[in-house]
This record gives C-alpha cells, sequence and structure tokens, in this order.
C-alpha cells in the first residue's frame, strides 16, 4: 500500500493493524512520506474540532523523591535530583488554578507524585473547584487508584483524570503495567473521563513498540491521545539514551491522529511547539510548580509554559482557539 491508502482508509474511518501503524512510523521523520502523513493528519484533526484548539493548565501540588522510580521523571529516587518534599499550600493552589482559569485554560488539571496524601488531596481539590466558574473543567493528574477513590475523586468536582501506560512500563518504571490499566478501568467506571498520551518516547523506542502504544491508547476510549517525546534529565542514566527530535515527535502524533478511530477528538504534544501543532496537536499544556520534566522546583522559572504562551503557539500555527470550557471533557458541540 502507498501513504495515500493509508490516509484514505484513516478518512474512511477503517482501523489499522499494528502492521500498518508501524509501516508509518518507519519512514525518516523529514521524508516527503512523512511530511504527507503530518498534513492528513493535521487536516484529520483540524476537521474534528472546527479547527479551535485547547491549552489547559497544570498546577502541581507537591515535589518530593518517588519511590515509583520511572527513570525519565525528575522526582525519581533513583535520579537524585531532589531529595526533599515540598508540599504547597492550599491558598498557592488556589492561585494557581485562578491564574490558569484567568488566562483562558480550557481546563485545569491537578497534579501530585504517587504518595501525596489522597486525603489531603481531596480537600485542595475542593476548595480549588469552589474559586473556579462552575462550568470550568477539572482534571485529576494523580497515582493508580481504587475504584473507591475514583469515586471519590469524581465527588470532589473533576470531570476527567489524565492517564498513561508510558512507555516500557515496569521497566524504566517500577509500576507493573497491569496496575496503571486497572486503574484506567477504575477511573472510567467512576465516571471519570480518562485522557491519555504516548509517552515518553525516546530514540531507543522502535516502531513496533511505538505503534503497540498507539493502539492500547486507542483502544481505551478516551478524550484525547496524542504523543510526547522524553525530556532529558543531565546527569541520570536515562539521558545517555538521548532525545528524539521535534520532528519526529509530530511524526508520532500524526501517525497516533490516523490511526485513532473519530470517535476521539482531542490529540496532545508535549512540551509544546508549532511542529506539534502543524501535525495535528490541538491541545497543549501550560504547567505551574512543579513538573516531572524539569530540574527547577518552580517549572514557570523553567521549562514550563505559561497559557498565553501556549496560544501563541498555536496562533503561530494557524489554529483558532477554543473559549470557554474544554470540548473534549464536556458534551458541548465545538462549532
Amino acid at each position: 500500500m502507498l501513504i495515500d491508502d493509508f490516509i484514505a482508509k484513516s478518512f474512511n474511518q477503517q482501523l489499522f493493524s499494528l502492521d500498518d501503524i508501524a509501516f508509518l512510523l518507519s519512514h525518516p521523520p523529514n521524508s516527503p512520506q512523512a511530511f504527507k502523513v503530518m498534513a492528513a493528519a493535521g487536516k484529520k484533526s483540524r476537521d474534528l474540532v472546527s479547527s479551535k484548539a485547547e491549552v489547559h493548565g497544570q498546577l502541581a501540588l507537591d515535589l518530593a523523591p518517588c519511590a515509583c522510580d520511572c527513570k525519565f521523571c525528575s522526582f525519581a529516587k533513583v535520579n537524585h535530583v531532589f531529595t526533599r518534599e515540598t508540599r504547597i499550600s492550599t491558598e498557592d493552589a488556589v492561585n494557581y488554578a485562578r491564574q490558569h482559569e484567568e488566562k483562558g485554560a480550557n481546563a485545569v488539571y491537578v497534579m501530585t507524585t504517587a504518595q501525596y496524601p489522597f486525603g489531603r488531596f481531596i480537600e485542595i481539590s475542593q476548595e480549588i473547584r469552589k474559586i473556579l466558574d462552575p462550568q470550568t473543567v477539572m482534571v485529576a493528574n494523580v497515582g493508580d487508584q481504587t475504584l473507591d477513590r475514583a469515586r471519590r475523586i469524581k465527588d470532589a468536582g473533576y470531570t476527567g483524570v489524565y492517564h498513561a501506560l508510558r512507555m516500557r512500563e515496569g521497566t524504566d518504571t517500577l509500576i507493573p503495567p497491569e496496575k496503571r490499566k486497572e486503574s484506567i478501568r477504575n477511573f472510567q467506571e467512576a465516571g471519570l473521563k480518562v485522557g491519555t498520551c504516548v509517552e515518553p518516547v525516546g530514540p531507543e523506542h522502535t516502531n513496533e513498540e511505538i505503534a503497540q502504544a498507539i493502539h492500547f491508547a486507542s483502544s481505551i476510549n478516551p478524550v484525547f491521545s496524542g504523543a510526547a517525546r522524553r525530556i532529558e534529565i543531565p546527569g541520570t542514566e536515562i539521558a545517555q539514551r538521548g532525545m528524539i527530535s521535534e520532528l519526529r515527535m509530530a511524526q508520532i502524533v500524526a501517525v497516533t491522529i490516523l490511526g485513532t478511530p473519530r470517535s476521539v477528538k482531542g490529540f496532545c504534544t508535549h512540551e509544546p511547539c508549532t511542529l506539534g501543532a502543524l501535525a495535528g496537536a490541538n491541545l497543549l499544556w501550560a504547567e505551574a510548580g512543579s513538573n516531572p520534566r524539569d530540574t527547577k522546583e518552580k517549572t514557570e522559572q523553567g521549562r514550563g509554559m505559561g497559557v498565553e504562551a501556549c496560544r501563541k503557539i498555536f496562533q503561530e500555527s494557524e489554529w483558532k482557539i477554543l473559549e470557554g470550557p474544554s470540548f473534549y471533557y464536556t458534551d458541548r458541540r465545538c462549532a
């Protein structure tokens, strides 16, 4: 089959096999075939959301050495980047959330490390919910949870969660893959909408591995999928493996878009970049507080971008920007 055949297959809503996805990933990122895939994915993505992209704002409640030891994370104990725990106050969390909303974020995410006290997370979440507009979407980015805790997250005012089966889960992390999958099932059973991503991708990951990750992500019927590259954390073992280019990341985003059913409207990339937006990413994240890809305690002083900077990336890529609550997490029409 030719590239045009795969593009037609996607637009005709035919399902892709793992071999189909791996084949599309196999072309060099700077090849005519890859550019054709990115162009088609960009069109498909814009069609799905009426060319209106979204920026979601994330705040972190804590910063701590984490026993899950995900090698790609600056919080991992094994990486010795952060050696003490710090937690922000309820007042600071509320202020971060309010700032994201005031700047125009379409959803507000609250992130914690895996060992953050669950009761405290719920308490602060309830305070954040009180000060936000009732229509503002809240999304949790937390560790693996039981069904009971997933229901408590829903009751605290969250519409959805972000959760992913990361690349080489259980090998580059101490988390069993089945535990991640079980949490996704728990979140969905509790009535929470799940957003996910193929991440964090490094140069050692094969086309077949990435294809399997794309296939799994689409299989859970997420509100959004997408792709993100692994960010190098200086001085860590995994940093020696290197990073993929933004162009390769854009290619993976594009293949994800073509290989995912049209029922999924959202496609993210991270970190924010115009190449990703050009290839069809219609979701970027602004970040405040700690960040698992940063060595700064406050990512707004490091790698993290604000809402305005993310919106600017979309504007440079000639996307319109959705105003109001997220289209992915609501029943709102994107017209």
